[in-house]
């Protein structure tokens, strides 16, 4: 057995993963190595495996993740985490979000092949995507944008009480404080004091978080504002006084 299958194995025990799915993330890290298009620097299956798929079941750490009947994975690009979290959790309808039309071609391909019948793809940007306000369980984004930008995009798209899951490097408390203030205008709230450590082989656990955010009231009407804005003039802990 390869070292990437090991791994796969070692995965699916640590996560009580669905019997299928090892072979299904195999498939997955096959698919990225042969596509053509520019989806993702790391190609590789024995570096894909640990950057890719161990740091995507990381999400299953928080337990609003596995319960979502709902999630909507923002700039899915290669499908991480959102192809990932499609494959192991197989009641969930997720809905992969991305602006670039090859990267969502990709995905189209992946979730067909890899026989994932609870996948949406959605060509557009996070702030665009009206049919999605108010209505998932869960966001995800991995790698996308500063924390203060991404909670504005995900705030307008949960339901009340829903949750927030982004991907992260190691922490600034700069960007944390970015965060806080963002989450507060547009009605979300950090579910703990701290960030979660992720570790996998590759990471140690001072190099990846996830940061956690609560929906705790409506989104005011303003958000989402229009396209790039979030970017453009970021919600920031300064104008907060």
């Amino acid at each position: 057995m390869s070292f990437v299958d090991l791994r796969l194995e070692e995965l699916a025990q640590l996560y009580a993963l669905p019997p299928r799915a090892p072979a299904t993330l195999r498939a997955l890290l096959d698919l990225v190595q042969a596509e053509p298009t520019s989806i993702t620097t790391v190609r590789d299956p024995e570096r894909g495996v640990d950057l890719h798929i161990a740091d995507s079941l990381a999400g299953l750490a928080v337990p609003a993740v596995c319960e979502a009947c709902s999630i909507a994975d923002l700039g899915s690009g290669g499908g991480f985490p959102g192809l990932v979290l499609a494959a192991v959790l197989p009641e969930t309808r997720v809905t992969l979000v991305e602006s670039v039309g090859k990267k969502c071609k990709f995905l189209q391909r992946a979730a067909e092949t890899l026989e994932l019948r609870n996948v949406d793809v959605v060509n557009a940007r996070a702030e665009a995507w009206q049919g999605g306000l108010g209505t998932q369980d869960v966001v995800t984004a991995r790698a996308l944008a500063p924390l203060n930008v991404i909670v504005e995009y995900a705030a307008p798209l949960l339901v009340e009480g829903g949750t927030f899951v982004a991907w992260k490097g190691r922490r600034d408390p700069s960007a944390e404080a970015d965060g806080v203030a963002a989450a507060d205008i547009v009605g979300l709230e950090p579910a703990d004091s701290d960030p979660i450590p992720v570790e996998t082989s590759i990471h140690g656990a001072d190099a990846r978080h996830l940061y956690v955010y609560l929906k705790v009231r409506d989104t005011p009407d303003e958000f989402p504002r229009r396209e790039g804005m979030a970017r453009k003039r970021p919600l920031q802990a300064s104008i907060r006084g």
